[in-house]
C-alpha cells in the first residue's frame, strides 16, 4: 500500500510540466527520445531522494533545505537562464539530424537535471505537505515501509517521465527544422523566464 500511495504521489508531483516539463520536451523534440527519458529520470531521482528525506523523517536535512532556499533559489535560477539562452541560440537543423547519442551527453542529459531539480527547495515542501496530509510523514521507524514509500515515489515520477517524452517522441518525425526552431525560442525563453522568476522570488 505505502509503495502504491508513493507511486501516486510521485506521479502527481512530476506531471505540472514546469520548467523541468519544457526542458524534457525540447530535449526530446532535438535530441531523440533518450534524452527526454533519461532527463527525466534525473528528474524522478531527484523527486526520490526528497522523498527519501520526508519519508525518513530527517527533519534536520529538510530544515536545512529550506533554510538555505534563497541561494538554492539563485543557483537554480541562473541555471535556468543559461541552460534557455542557450536553447535560443541552439541550431535545430543539427540538434534534429542527431541519432546516435554519446554516452557522455546522456550522462549530462541525466545530471543536469538532477541538480536542477534539487535546487528547487519547493520539492521537498511538497512532499513534507502531501506526506503529512496523508499521514505518511512518519513510517514508524520501518525502513523497509520507509524503502517501499521512496521506491514509489520514483516510479511514480518515472512513469510520467516517460508517458511524456514518449507521447513527445511520436510527433518528432513532424517537426522540421523551421518548427523546431520555433520550439527551440519558446522553450528558451519559458526557461529563462522560470530562472529570472526563481532569482525575482529569492531576492524580494
Amino acid at each position: 500500500m505505502l509503495f502504491l500511495r508513493g507511486l501516486i504521489i510521485g506521479f502527481s508531483i512530476a506531471a505540472p510540466v514546469g520548467p523541468i516539463g519544457v526542458l524534457c520536451i525540447r530535449r526530446t523534440l532535438a535530441d531523440g527520445r533518450a534524452h527526454g527519458l533519461v532527463s527525466g529520470l534525473g528528474a524522478a531521482t531527484a523527486d526520490a531522494m526528497y522523498g527519501a528525506i520526508a519519508a525518513f523523517g530527517l527533519t534536520a536535512v529538510s530544515g536545512f533545505l529550506v533554510d538555505q532556499q534563497t541561494a538554492l533559489r539563485l543557483i537554480g535560477g541562473a541555471f535556468l537562464i543559461f541552460l534557455g539562452v542557450r536553447t535560443l541560440r541552439a541550431r535545430p537543423a543539427e540538434n534534429a539530424a542527431v541519432v546516435a547519442t554519446p554516452n557522455g551527453s546522456l550522462r549530462a542529459a541525466y545530471l543536469s537535471t538532477v541538480a536542477l531539480t534539487l535546487t528547487n527547495p519547493a520539492t521537498i515542501l511538497s512532499f513534507v505537505a502531501i506526506f503529512a496530509g496523508l499521514g505518511l510523514s512518519e513510517t514508524g521507524g520501518d525502513a523497509l515501509a520507509a524503502l517501499g514509500l521512496v521506491a514509489g515515489v520514483f516510479a511514480g515520477s518515472a512513469a510520467w517521465w516517460l508517458l511524456l517524452s514518449g507521447g513527445v517522441s511520436l510527433l518528432r518525425t513532424s517537426f522540421t527544422p523551421r518548427r523546431l526552431r520555433w520550439v527551440n525560442w519558446a522553450s528558451g525563453a519559458i526557461l529563462a523566464g522560470f530562472g529570472l522568476l526563481a532569482m525575482l522570488s529569492a531576492l524580494s
